[in-house]
């Protein structure tokens, strides 16, 4: 990130309760942006948005739903961001089997509202719409996803991320490139980290059956994924908004931020290894039937590494250490903001440490 960048912008952050949302706003607030949210009230309880006081670092929060066309449109007109990061979305595979409809019309219709919203407004510089590595179509290759592969998604959920990629690519041919508003994607692999509480996710699922001393049923242990700490990403949408706003479109496309190739690890390795630090965790494989879910899934970052100088600064070692240690910190009853601050601190230096 360039020193002195964010100090002052103005910048839109959908899905600001979230876990990624929460976690990029006190980064933005850190770099000195006027972050402005809006979202739905936070998922879960506990939940990384109240336990680390991310209100705090907030300029204003509107609790609303991204289908709210009305209300977007208000909030972005009096706001009138620089920079917007869009990130609301149903984020959960096993969820939008239950729920089709509500994930189409929250991933699809709400890209579609919030860049509406942005030509509505005016003086938009860049928008980052952040979606999935889930969005292409997969064919359990053994090889990475690159940016030009094409779009697909057995699931709703995956399949709602790959349209949300061809509207977003729709809305820069038809109305924002003309209007000079930069508009990239933003594709991520599965994120762990501090204070993430989801249902259906695996580091979440661990903790939780730590704390109430109960057997972790294990789904799919041979699947493979591109686990990295969420400081990875978001150091990535940062970059990446950094060089929409500069770059006078040319930024304006998809872009990977996935980890260290030999990071992409089976669940049954990720459980394994963190058994190895808790005695207290005991698993079995859970033979239930399941959902359609990919196996195996890699992204290619190269193109990110080449254009915007940018790389994943933790190994998968140290980003589950990172995440056990986040947990502990909260379970010792710890101030979560300085936590948070502190690993976003520790984050940036080893990447200044990179390019000294």
């Amino acid at each position: 990130m360039s020193d002195g960048f964010w100090r002052g912008r103005r910048v839109l952050l959908t899905g600001h309760t979230g876990f990624k949302g929460s976690w990029l706003t006190l980064w933005l607030h850190a770099q000195g942006a006027e972050v402005h949210g809006y979202a739905l009230v936070p998922p879960a309880s506990p939940n990384l948005f109240t336990v680390a006081g991310v209100d705090g670092a907030l300029a204003s929060s509107t609790l609303a739903d991204i289908r709210d066309l009305t209300t977007l449109t208000a909030l972005c007109r009096e706001v009138r961001p620089q920079i917007v990061f869009h990130l609301a979305a149903q984020a959960l595979v096993r969820q939008s089997y239950r729920e089709p409809v509500d994930t189409f019309a929250t991933n699809v219709m709400g890209v579609v509202n919030l860049l509406e919203a942005v030509r509505s407004a005016g003086g938009v510089a860049a928008v980052v719409n952040v979606t999935t590595d889930k969005c292409y179509e997969n064919r359990e290759w053994p090889w990475a996803y690159r940016e030009i592969e094409p779009m697909g998604g057995h699931d709703p959920y995956s399949a709602s991320k790959g349209c949300a990629e061809l509207v977003t690519a729709a809305y820069r041919a038809s109305f924002l490139k003309e209007a000079g508003v930069a508009v990239a994607t933003a594709r991520a692999g599965n994120v762990i980290g501090g204070g993430d509480w989801a249902e259906d996710r695996l580091l979440p699922d661990i903790f939780r059956a730590l704390d109430a001393r109960r057997t972790l049923p294990v789904r799919s242990p041979h699947a493979v994924r591109p686990w990295q700490h969420v400081l990875e990403p978001l150091s990535g949408y940062l970059a990446l908004a950094e060089a929409l706003a500069g770059g006078n479109g040319d930024f304006a496309e998809a872009w990977n931020f996935g980890p260290a190739e030999d990071d992409a690890r089976s669940v049954g390795w990720i459980v394994e290894r963190l058994a190895s630090r808790l005695s207290d965790l005991v698993w079995q494989v859970d033979a239930a039937p399941q959902p359609h879910e990919a196996h195996y899934l890699k992204l290619d970052s190269s193109k990110a590494r080449s254009r915007l100088g940018w790389r994943p600064r933790w190994r998968l070692a140290e980003a589950l250490d990172r995440t056990l240690q986040w947990h502990q910190a909260w379970r010792a009853g710890a101030d979560m903001r300085a936590v948070c601050l502190a690993q976003i601190a520790d984050h940036v230096a080893s990447a200044d440490a990179d390019r000294s």
